[in-house]
């Protein structure tokens, strides 16, 4: 039987994971492709390092990347290590050499993936990256071909686990961040550094890889606005919650009139969402296209076997194809044609309703200037929420808006900011 040779750069929780899943489904792979898959060779930074997944005789540890990319025996570079200048240089020499290559590398391919898609399609090699968002569910491959002929409207996803559980214990367990954050490290669910989960950035990444895969345009990560989680505290989970929603870390993506509106933030679910639903370090995408209507993704977003699962479904994908003679492997979904820039609508121009929380010294006159300003900007008020003794210092009043535009909603906000009463800095959230 042939056996399809693998090349990995890194072997951390996702490299051992499909080492072990080549281990434990060899038979069912075998049966399916027609092939053997074996791991050849591994780069990794330390050869003395112990491992934690023993590979067997037959496949080498190297520190050198020439070594690995120059190999004739192998077929797939499996890019896992993650991290920008290694990996881009592992990719690009791969491509040189005409192997084609399967990465979970989503900061990579949002900051460089223009140039790594030309860098494929110049040397007429795959470049498969499932992977890449929201680990075992097969997002990329939904949208590039089971969505293929429906126009995107709508695109909502949890894509980090790490702060989705950060909530989800905040919700259920009354927890501060702090302490819910602390937890998630414990069990392994966040890194000593959170920095990238915590503030968005990592959903950033994935959303825009996604958005190039749903529509076919580049929107750069520079550009999508983005919110953390930091500012979250049980007071806004709870006011939340009487209003009928959970909070969430949402990316979303929207055509508004050809358009496109997309960000990384904070936002009230209505509880009785399936994505509301969507608990403890999970993750999940709903889409809306103009065909198929509404459907929605749910899995786990990380770990060694999930992840490992979507690289293995990428190199089975590549596999099926090295006895092919295609004249230009589709590595986009769009023909491989140059992905022009998104015409994006302007941040401040968006339209949500808004969850806005005030914390003010309870005294006369305070509800009539916030009103006032409210109006002034064109910001309507649907309900309104004031709690705490009265004389007390920093009472919280919650106000929940009708439809509004962003520059209008931060407009009033500044002005409120700066008022002698506010004694804390006004929080706003949006809400879906």
């Amino acid at each position: 039987m042939d056996v399809i040779k693998l090349g990995l750069g890194g072997f951390g929780t996702v490299g051992s994971g499909l080492a072990k899943i080549l281990d434990m489904n060899a038979d069912r792979i075998a049966k399916k492709l027609g092939k053997k898959i074996e791991i050849k060779s591994v780069l990794v930074r330390d050869l003395n390092k112990k491992r934690a997944f023993d590979l067997g005789p037959g496949a080498t540890f190297t520190d050198d990347l020439d070594t690995l990319v120059n190999d004739p025996d192998i077929d797939i570079i499996v890019e896992l290590m993650g991290g920008l200048d290694t990996a881009k240089d592992l990719m690009f020499k791969s491509f040189a050499a005409g192997k084609h290559v399967v990465t979970a590398n989503k900061h990579l391919l949002a900051e460089h993936g223009l140039e790594l898609f030309d860098a494929a399609k110049d040397n007429n090699v795959a470049l498969m990256f499932e992977a890449s968002c929201a680990g075992g569910i097969p997002i990329v491959q939904t949208l590039k071909e089971s969505l293929a002929g429906d126009e995107v409207q709508k695109m909502l996803g949890i894509m980090n686990g790490t702060a989705n559980y950060i909530l989800s214990e905040m919700t259920t367990k009354g927890m501060d961040f702090e302490t819910a954050l602390a937890d998630a490290q414990d069990l392994g669910y966040a890194e000593a550094d959170p920095t990238f989960d915590i503030e968005g950035f990592d959903t950033a990444h994935k959303l825009c890889v996604l958005i190039r895969m749903a529509y076919g345009v580049d929107y750069p990560l520079s550009d999508i606005p983005v919110q953390g989680i930091t500012s979250v505290t049980p007071m806004d989970i709870e006011f939340a919650r009487e209003f009928g929603y959970r909070v969430k870390l949402l990316a979303h993506v929207m055509d508004v009139d050809g358009q496109l509106e997309a960000g990384v933030h904070p936002a009230l679910v209505p509880y009785t969402y399936l994505l509301a639903r969507v608990g403890g370090n999970y993750n999940a995408v709903r889409l809306e296209g103009n065909a198929v209507g509404p459907i929605m993704l749910h899995g786990q977003g990380a770990g060694d076997l999930p992840t490992g699962s979507a690289v293995l479904a990428d190199i089975m994908g590549i596999a099926r194809q090295l006895d092919c003679t295609c004249s230009n492997v589709d590595n986009t979904g769009f023909g491989n044609q140059p992905i022009p820039k998104a015409n994006i609508l302007p941040p401040e121009q968006s339209e949500s309703k808004y969850y806005f929380r005030f914390t003010v010294a309870d005294r006369a006159g305070v509800m009539a200037a916030i009103t006032k300003s409210m109006a002034d900007h064109g910001v309507s008020i649907a309900q309104a929420v004031q709690k705490g003794e009265a004389g007390a210092e920093g009472v919280p009043l919650v106000i929940i808006s009708h439809e509004t535009k962003a520059k209008d909603a931060d407009a009033m906000l500044r002005e409120m900011d700066a008022m002698d009463f506010c004694v804390e800095p006004c929080v706003k959230f949006r809400i879906l």
